[in-house]
């Protein structure tokens, strides 16, 4: 199936690792264009170096930028605009909210779990916003996380930072659709990248258990007895950034194999 992505021009914040690296080398075999950004240059280099090795001649940008400043978001898409012309996909995927449980989170942690994953998402929206209506379209994709969905209270701050991305992006969705933008989210479950570990350990020390039970009773959350591929979540997404998806707007979906997080209060 053509995706239409052939010379699109697609910013992945987040892009040098994870779900954003794999995304980026999904795209990038669909012919398009990428811009990555990300506050660490040499993972940006690597996850260059790994994408021209799989799809020799693919155009890559980079800019390492602080999102958690609307100042960085702004510059970000501004260097993007300048290298490769126009955006015309955005993908929020960086950053991450630590979780904890109620009583352990304080509110510096708060800012940060806020300050990242949701305003920077926010940032980046506003920061785009004005070149997609100008132009006359655009997409942006958000990767959240299930937790803003099906609640945990031992990732308390994901749970919600991610319900305000979804929220604030189905708002947007109203306001901007009649200019031909597209928002849509995606709330992928767990799955297996170098994060798994930190959230497993996590989840490990707020319920007092082994890491080793901690992964058994996250896997055993989900129907199917595993977790999430890198994979499964960037064809989801490349999917929903096409144009074969330019009739789904306005919504999230859940890419987490049917989580039963009450499976986990152990």
């Amino acid at each position: 199936m053509d995706l239409g992505l052939k010379g699109k021009n697609v910013l992945i914040t987040g892009g040098s690792l994870g779900i954003g690296r794999q995304t980026a080398l999904t795209m990038a075999a669909e012919g398009a264009r990428l811009a990555l950004v990300a506050r660490t240059r040499e993972t940006l280099e690597a996850a260059r170096t790994m994408i021209l090795a799989k799809t020799p001649g693919a155009r890559v940008v980079l800019v390492t930028a602080d999102l958690q400043h609307e100042a960085e978001a702004l510059r970000a898409v501004d260097e993007v605009t300048a290298a490769l012309g126009r955006v015309d996909i955005l993908v929020n995927c960086a950053g991450a909210a630590p979780g904890r449980l109620l009583q352990d989170i304080d509110d510096d942690t708060w800012r940060v779990a806020l300050g990242l994953k949701f305003l920077g998402y926010v940032r980046m929206a506003k920061a785009v916003m004005p070149q997609f209506v100008e132009q006359g379209g655009g997409v942006i994709v958000n990767v959240n996380g299930n937790d803003g969905v099906k609640p945990s209270y031992w990732e308390l701050t994901g749970t919600a930072a991610n319900a305000a991305v979804m929220a604030t992006m189905q708002a947007l969705s109203d306001q901007y659709g009649r200019h031909n933008v597209r928002i849509v989210s995606v709330n992928p479950g767990p799955v297996d990248t170098g994060r798994w570990a930190t959230l497993t350990e996590a989840f490990a020390r707020d319920k007092s258990i082994s890491v080793a039970l901690a992964d058994e009773v996250a896997t055993k959350s989900i129907a199917f007895g595993r977790i999430a591929t890198p994979q499964e979540v960037a064809d989801v997404v490349t999917f929903l950034a096409s144009d074969r998806a330019r009739f789904v707007h306005g919504t999230s979906i859940n890419i987490d194999g049917n989580q039963r997080k009450a499976i986990m209060d152990v």
